[in-house]
């Protein structure tokens, strides 16, 4: 079955560079309204028209600039910041000296705050503080001198942008943990996923190789020999640590990115339910009874297979441990909620602090083969054993469980 790679964006910063648009578009139509209102208390008017005009078309024609943050180039942030501080600078030969003297506000007025801004969102904090101390220096500049109203106001755009710039670093620094959470987690249960099936395959046949060859003697006793020591090794990488993850790649634009491989892309899973009876049948022989509802028990097929292998995993443990002659029982319900599936054996049972003994020695069948599965499809596992009164399995699965199949967004 194909797997899929699944691409997960995560950007708390998109949204920002979403309201810088609107506050761009929004000021410049303030700063226009301010000039028409009071145009007739400018000394030359036409220079300010002549500077709103190119303001207008240079934000609306720049809109798709501060769509994200791949597109805001350095580039762009110095001729955006040199169109806010010319308008700032021109604002002495558009204007009356009087309207300066008493604070009159500056041709761009608030939109040079989106300039800033701008600056915040692309660099961080230190961008924010270099734009905000060069928009100040054209204030005093224009003003021709220091005033508390110039003062208050170039305070206000600075303290603004670099918390604004140093929120954004933050964010980006939580998505990159974040997606690396993600990312190890998608690698863990990969690593779980193909630990079962090692579990259940090539580990038993190593085991069986190593016993018959042990019993046979002679030459397959060597070859015994060379299986024990494989299966060893091979217990040994799955019960270690985890496979290395993919990189995580970080794209300014859309914030951090995880490429994570899912579970098997199985179209099997959008299916319609499919009877577990069916795939626990096999399972019943001689020394397994199996005891059902007469009805369908109806699961989706990822959490029915899963279960069936957990059930298969739970013989297997019957038959290496309990001896050939011992003999199992599965008992599935139905119930109004979940599918309980228990399976019982009438073997030595299991002493105590074994289980973790072998999963400490990387014999991770219960870990995993039983365990493991029922939780990736949001079920449980309880074992319970009683030294000379047998084992108990029961595996309880929620109806409606898939499993994880799906990385998590």
């Amino acid at each position: 079955m194909a797997k899929r790679e699944r691409v997960m964006r995560m950007s708390v910063e998109q949204p920002l560079w979403r309201a810088l648009a609107g506050y761009r578009v929004l000021t410049m139509l303030y700063a226009i309204g301010l000039f028409v209102a009071a145009h007739d208390d400018f000394a030359r008017p036409w220079v300010a028209v002549a500077y709103f005009a190119v303001l207008a078309v240079w934000t609306l024609a720049t809109l798709p600039k501060v769509a994200n943050a791949a597109s805001c180039t350095k580039r762009f942030l110095a001729v955006d910041l040199a169109v806010a501080l010319t308008g700032i600078l021109l604002t002495r030969a558009a204007d009356a000296a009087e309207r300066i003297t008493d604070g009159g506000p500056t041709l761009p007025s608030i939109w040079t705050a989106g300039a800033v801004l701008a600056f915040a969102i692309k660099g961080g904090w230190r961008w924010a503080a270099f734009a905000s101390l060069l928009v100040g220096v054209a204030n005093v500049v224009q003003r021709g001198a220091f005033s508390r109203d110039t003062v208050h106001n170039v305070l206000l755009v600075c303290i603004a942008s670099i918390a604004i710039g140093y929120v954004v670093e933050v964010a980006r620094a939580s998505e990159r943990t974040l997606a690396r959470a993600l990312e190890i987690e998608a690698a863990t249960r990969e690593r779980e996923r193909l630990a079962r099936d090692i579990h259940d395959s090539v580990l038993q046949v190593l085991a069986m190789v190593q016993r018959q060859g042990t019993a046979i003697g002679g030459e397959a006793a060597e070859l015994g020999r060379m299986a024990g020591e494989q299966e060893v090794a091979l217990r040994s990488l799955v019960a270690g640590g985890l496979v290395p993850a993919s990189r995580v790649s970080e794209d300014a634009a859309l914030g951090a990115v995880v490429r994570v491989v899912d579970e098997p892309d199985d179209a099997s899973a959008e299916a319609s339910p499919c009877d577990l009876r069916t795939l626990l049948s096999p399972y019943a022989g001689s020394k397994v009874t199996l005891s059902e509802p007469g009805a369908p028990v109806p699961l989706a097929p990822h959490a029915a297979r899963e279960l069936a292998a957990a059930v298969g995993a739970a013989l297997d443990n019957v038959r290496r441990h309990a001896g050939t002659g011992a003999r199992a029982w599965i008992l599935v319900e139905d119930e109004p909620d979940a599918v309980l599936v228990t399976v019982r054996d009438d073997g030595p049972g299991i002493p105590e602090g074994r289980l973790a003994q072998a999963e400490g020695e990387g014999r991770l069948g219960v870990a995993l083969s039983i365990r493991g599965r029922l939780r990736d499809i949001g079920g449980t596992a309880e074992l319970i054993s009683v030294p000379g009164q047998g084992t108990e399995v029961e595996l309880r699965v929620p109806k409606g469980a898939r499993g994880k199949a799906e990385a998590r967004t």
